[in-house]
């Protein structure tokens, strides 16, 4: 999804079939295309007979809408499907204001106070977790549009802290057999 109150985003089609191979693609393209740091970049699922991964750009300010135009007239000239709007409103925000800031370990209050990520939930609990909780980003931070609010899901890790539940470099499936 967009930001709730984005005026303008775009959805690109793309070759990437794992959400590691649209990181890499999202980040270069990002780089490429210069965006502005309140540029939101998510990866979508794409499951229509052709399963890939789709990539968007939004951004809430209408002084971005140029620039993401600008985005679309040169990611088009490359080759790739553009269209306007997200593919689907459940993101995975790859790009987001604050999100270079999300190194190392956080309480979530930081976390909440040094980037666009609205709310984070911790796995098998139905309480919101507390302010002062420390959380080991690895690096890797992947929060997910859910309702119009951009909402981090962890889980418990050792010595009483949370980590994203996404990893940032998951096991394949079978990788052992």
């Amino acid at each position: 999804m967009t930001p709730p109150s984005a005026p303008y985003a775009i959805g690109i089609d793309t070759d990437a079939t794992t959400l590691r191979e649209a990181d890499h693609l999202l980040q270069a393209l990002a780089a490429e295309l210069d965006l502005p740091e309140g540029v939101f970049g998510c990866t979508h699922l794409v499951r229509d007979g052709r399963p890939r991964v789709a990539l968007s750009l939004a951004a809430e300010a209408v002084a971005a809408e140029p620039v993401l135009r600008t985005a679309r007239d040169r990611l088009t000239a490359q080759g790739y499907e553009v269209r306007d709007g997200a593919p689907d409103e459940v993101g995975r925000a790859v790009l987001y204001p604050g999100a270079s800031a999300l190194t190392g370990t956080l309480t979530l209050a930081e976390l909440l106070a040094r980037s666009a990520i609205d709310r984070v939930t911790v796995l098998g609990t139905p309480d919101e977790p507390a302010p002062d909780a420390r959380l080991v980003t690895r690096d890797h931070v992947r929060p997910q549009w859910q309702h119009g609010r951009l909402v981090l899901a962890a889980m418990p890790a050792a010595g009483g802290t949370l980590v994203p539940f996404e990893d940032p470099d998951p096991t394949p499936c079978c990788a052992d057999h």
